[in-house]
């Protein structure tokens, strides 16, 4: 971190840039003739009281700061060092889904043809999906899978970086998709304290809220200029059709973000969605369906590995999905191929859809399964064992 400078990281033309001055940055209330909006209002033949209060006629908020308050009234509840800086809504930047940040944070630090960014497999495949929109080469650092752990090892990532200084930032996820491992934070600070790397470490806490609690990276953005986190409201509070992702990090970092982003990128049906989700009540039972679905998570633990041809859960225990071995018999090794079919036969004969996963590093014969309510799990229980009856195994 002693290295790190963004305004040497930074592309200049992104340094410089001038962020689109909307109609909604002076004035938001009184005879709004400003921004050439139709204010006859929606042409909806139905509406109900709920949608003209939202005034859909109208741009959204461009900036959502009673929004970045929310969340950072919740997140910084669970800031247990008290010495670090409270986080504040110049901190943040919100987007649509934690999408729209991976692909802009690539725009901000790498050239594309010239630059690099840094992944750990297995991971969210979207990381590599952005680079190569945006002509940036990925260099790859696999977890620990050897011994089923999947954490990341900071000394052969920094020994990388520190022999490639065009890779500008490294993305971890955390906890793993679709390894479902939370990484040791001290692992993580090893490569936020490299020495001589001039670069942005990025936390992917997509399911954080399914891990123990204390675990979020967050509250640390205030103390590391080079952490960027992003966190979603698509998975523990349930808003994946909302599309908003929130990412925290310095004020400089976070100034860069909203400088770029599209003027009115986050619509108002989605920003009313998520206030409402933060709300006290919101919060309340996020949390409570978090705890059904962590009974459900552990219910799945112990019941799966019993179904002669499922094998070890290999990952799963900080997130709302498990990532289980088939194997190819009831007491063979993992295998590939009897996964693709069981997962195949789930979904064509039993209409039990679960994702396959045993083409990434270290995920052999690996099937990723979401954990739903008690009666998704009674089904996929009875299911799973039924469709291996029907596999032929080698």
């Amino acid at each position: 971190m002693a290295s790190f400078d963004l305004q040497k990281l930074a592309r200049p033309n992104i340094l410089a840039l001038e962020p689109y001055r909307c109609a909604r940055d002076d004035y938001k209330v009184g005879v709004l003739l400003d921004a050439n909006e139709n204010t006859h209002g929606p042409s909806l033949t139905e509406i109900d009281e709920y949608e003209k209060r939202q005034e859909l006629n109208r741009y959204p908020d461009p900036h959502q700061i009673e929004l970045k308050k929310r969340m950072c009234e919740f997140r910084n509840q669970e800031n247990r060092d008290k010495s670090l800086t409270p986080l504040d809504p110049s901190n943040l930047f919100v987007g649509v889904g934690s999408d729209e940040a991976i692909d802009a944070i690539i725009r901000i630090l790498c050239v594309p043809g010239k630059d690099k960014l840094l992944t750990c497999p297995p991971t969210y495949g979207m990381y590599g999906v952005s680079a190569q929109i945006n002509d940036v080469e990925v260099v790859k650092v696999n977890l620990d899978f050897e011994l089923g752990s999947f954490g990341i090892r900071p000394e052969a990532i920094n020994e990388t970086l520190a022999n490639d200084p065009s890779i500008k930032l490294a993305y971890l996820c955390s906890p793993g998709n679709p390894t479902g491992s939370l990484l040791k934070k001290e692992l993580i600070e090893q490569v936020l304290n490299h020495p001589t790397w001039n670069g942005v470490v990025v936390v992917d806490e997509a399911y954080i809220d399914f891990a123990r609690e204390g675990s979020s990276f967050a509250p640390l953005a205030t103390k590391y200029p080079n952490l960027i986190v992003m966190q979603t409201l698509s998975k523990s509070f349930g808003l994946a059709g909302a599309r908003l992702g929130i990412t925290f990090s310095s004020k400089e970092m976070a100034s860069l973000l909203n400088n770029m982003k599209a003027p009115y990128n986050i619509s108002t049906p989605s920003s009313e969605l998520a206030l409402r989700a933060l709300s006290p009540e919101g919060i309340a039972l996020m949390k409570k369906y978090v705890k059904d679905i962590v009974v459900q998570r552990e219910r799945l633990v112990e019941e799966l590995p019993k179904i002669p041809g499922v094998g070890a859960i290999v990952g799963g225990n900080e997130s709302n999905f498990l990532l289980v071995q088939v194997l190819d018999k009831p007491d063979g090794k993992p295998d590939s191929d009897v996964a693709k079919e069981l997962y195949k036969t789930l979904a064509e004969k039993k209409n039990v859809v679960i994702r396959y996963r045993g083409s990434e590093p270290g995920c052999v014969g690996c099937l990723r399964i979401s954990v739903g309510t008690k009666g998704e799990t009674d089904v996929l229980l009875t299911e799973i064992k039924d469709a291996l009856k029907l596999i032929q195994y080698k």
